[in-house]
């Protein structure tokens, strides 16, 4: 996969730089496994918006996605690798052997055509899920389970990995994208390999309106607004500001938001880096 520069034809064009699709076999999702997603437009269900800078965009519509991959032993061919409008990483179809279609999220270097499975006595290739006590020190992971048979919560978007670094009794010590350390139980899956569209981090929108296809409205600086409006509004001119910190008077930069007692703090080994 990779990106391309567009010639600048037009202002919108000159800095866009989008991925070339070259991956992407389809255009048209598979049909069972697709279903219509409806926007709010960031109201709730008397209208009133609780949510700002939401509105607009492009119809879109919701793949259902197979994190769990709990189809243990049954083999299954990747059919297709298609684009999601949903997630920055690309799916593939799987047809299973016994008949069944689901998507997964594509790792890098998986094919049409290529075979994968999961399980207990999986072999450690590219696209096969195994528990995390059957994956070989060092391996690159994706795709990763934090509580048994809960389905994958880390390491999911495009280009992410995680690095299985070390096994520790019943826990395995996984080396996570934001550089944090912690453990996880053996008794987790994860899938091997990185998560696919790893250029996704190069692209540029080249204009705002490809952030409304996105159903992003424009964003308002805090120090621009009336002291009514923003903790750090008002003033004359520029001398608005003082210490950063968001609209409910929360402080930004630095301050730690975790809570002290969380329960999962037990499992982090080394905290993510600053």
């Amino acid at each position: 996969m990779a990106v391309r520069k567009l010639k600048p034809t037009t202002p919108g064009q000159r800095h866009k730089i989008v991925s070339d699709f070259e991956a992407v076999t389809v255009s048209k999702p598979e049909k069972s496994l697709v279903k219509g997603r409806t926007k709010s437009g960031g109201r709730n269900n008397t209208g009133k918006m609780t949510m700002r800078y939401i509105g607009g965009g492009h119809k879109q519509k919701s793949r259902t996605v197979d994190f769990k991959r709990d189809k243990d032993g049954i083999p299954g061919v990747v059919k297709s690798i298609e684009y999601d409008p949903g997630r920055t990483a690309r799916l593939a179809l799987i047809y299973y052997k016994d008949g069944e279609k689901r998507y997964i999220v594509a790792p890098n270097g998986l094919q049409v055509g290529q075979e994968i499975v999961s399980g207990k006595d999986v072999q450690p290739e590219v696209g096969n899920t195994l528990f995390l006590s059957d994956i070989p020190l060092g391996t690159v992971i994706h795709n990763i389970e934090l509580r048994p048979k809960q389905g994958a919560k880390m390491a999911r978007s495009a280009g992410a990995y995680a690095q299985l670094t070390a096994k520790d009794g019943k826990f395995v010590v996984i080396k996570l994208p934001s550089g944090e350390t912690r453990l996880i139980l053996g008794t987790c899956k994860a899938t091997i390999g990185t998560v696919s569209n790893s250029e996704h981090m190069l692209e540029r929108s080249g204009k705002a309106g490809k952030s409304r296809w996105l159903g992003r409205r424009p964003r308002v600086r805090g120090v621009v607004m009336n002291p009514v409006d923003h903790p750090m509004g008002g003033g004359e001119g520029k001398n608005s500001g003082g210490h950063p910190r968001s609209r409910n008077g929360i402080p930004a930069k630095g301050f730690k938001t975790r809570a002290k007692k969380k329960g999962s703090s037990k499992y982090i080994i080394e905290g993510r880096k600053k």
